[in-house]
């Protein structure tokens, strides 16, 4: 089994999406506001009605006071500028969130306003955001057609929409909907990430060991601390975020780099069972409770960075792997408590039917297993469902 290694590979999941390159330059110069946006130094001028607007009183009228004072300002450059930013980073929607907030929370201390002004653009950029009050304080609530775990949501016309600022809450409290709605503004909030952002580099560098046969093994990578960071503000997003979500460039090159030297030659079944090997005893194993006191399922690059992970993040980060490497079909299969997965090679051992094809099981978190090796408590079991790869 030969692995080639492609400097120029796109490794985007949509092979129209060039290779995105890093911030290399500050992106800024001095402006109204100015700060650090994930290694890149943004800065804003603020149109005069905007920075007077207030929201007061405090109830619906207030609501209605400060977007008139937004929409009479001059507020076109504003938002241009602010989406030129958003697309020289390459931002999905979840970036566009944490930009717009944090302008917000630049240009007012008082977070009633921050929020407002947060409405005031969302909608400007076509994004349907409710506003709700909330003991007379202001309660945002943006449109998402996926669920997002953990956040109080509520539904308007059919619709789901989730309250992110309350996340991993169980609640935000009685909310009023404030009763107006502007017909354009009608884009929901997507938290896929099938490309990444655009960050300026912090280059940090990591070494995996692990044994495998009695012999020790290293695999070296780079990686981008900023990426890592903005992928830490994630919300609990529905599984095909995360396995749907590539590495970095320079990370994937340097891992495949590393593993090429050691499966280079073997049978597609060998090399396979080596990475397999790989995710497996890494990292060690512990729950999202008690490394990070909730839920959080990982994206790969993130359970690269940390020592620690649990089964969906080494599915998530061996089912992207095994595609890469190997061009191979692969599913996410979930259990009630457990996560594993699945690819779509002629081998023996337990399996799954996806559709019309049979998949191998390959187990990420089942140490020492082989590719057809199912945990024994699972072997028998059905799973709840299936990620399939390559969708959103």
């Amino acid at each position: 089994m030969t692995i080639k290694i492609e400097k120029t590979v796109d490794l985007e999941l949509k092979p129209e999406v060039k290779k995105i390159e890093p911030l290399q330059e500050p992106l800024a110069k001095s402006k109204d506001i100015n700060f650090d946006f994930y290694g890149a130094q943004l800065g804003f001028n603020v149109p005069s009605g905007i920075k007077h607007s207030n929201y007061y009183p405090q109830n619906q009228k207030g609501v209605g006071n400060f977007f008139s004072s937004a929409a009479s300002s001059e507020y076109d450059s504003f938002i241009s500028e602010i989406d030129k930013a958003s697309k020289n980073m390459n931002l999905n929607d979840w970036g566009i969130y944490l930009l717009i907030t944090k302008i917000s929370d630049s240009i007012f201390t008082n977070q009633d306003n921050s929020k407002l002004l947060s409405w005031f653009i969302f909608n400007k950029m076509g994004y349907a955001v409710k506003v709700g009050l909330a003991k007379q304080h202001i309660v945002l609530m943006h449109y998402c057609d996926k669920v997002i775990y953990s956040t109080p949501n509520y539904n308007f016309s059919d619709k789901k929409y989730y309250a992110i600022s309350s996340y991993d809450k169980e609640s935000a409290g009685r909310v009023f909907s404030y009763k107006q709605d502007y017909p354009d503004s009608t884009k929901a909030l997507d938290l896929s990430l099938v490309s990444l952002p655009k960050l300026p580099l912090d280059t940090k560098t990591k070494t995996l060991n692990f044994r495998h046969f009695a012999q020790e093994y290293s695999v070296s990578f780079e990686y981008n601390k900023n990426l890592i960071d903005f992928m830490s503000t994630y919300p609990q997003a529905d599984y095909q975020t995360y396995f749907n979500a590539p590495l970095e460039h320079k990370t994937y090159e340097d891992i495949a780099s590393s593993l090429k030297k050691y499966i280079d030659g073997r049978k597609a079944s060998d090399a396979m069972n080596f990475v397999l090997a790989f995710v497996q005893k890494s990292f060690k194993y512990e729950r999202d409770n008690e490394q990070f006191a909730r839920e959080k399922v990982m994206f790969a690059a993130e359970t690269l960075y940390y020592d620690k992970s649990d089964c969906e993040d080494r599915a998530v980060l061996y089912s992207y792997l095994v595609r890469e490497l190997f061009h191979v079909p692969v599913v996410g299969l979930k259990y009630k408590n457990h996560m594993s997965t699945a690819i779509y090679v002629p081998m023996d051992g337990d399996s799954v039917k996806v559709g019309s094809r049979k998949f191998i099981i390959a187990d990420p978190t089942y140490v020492n297993a082989t590719i057809g090796m199912s945990m024994p408590s699972y072997k028998s079991i059905k799973p709840q469902s299936y990620i399939e790869i390559g969708k959103k």
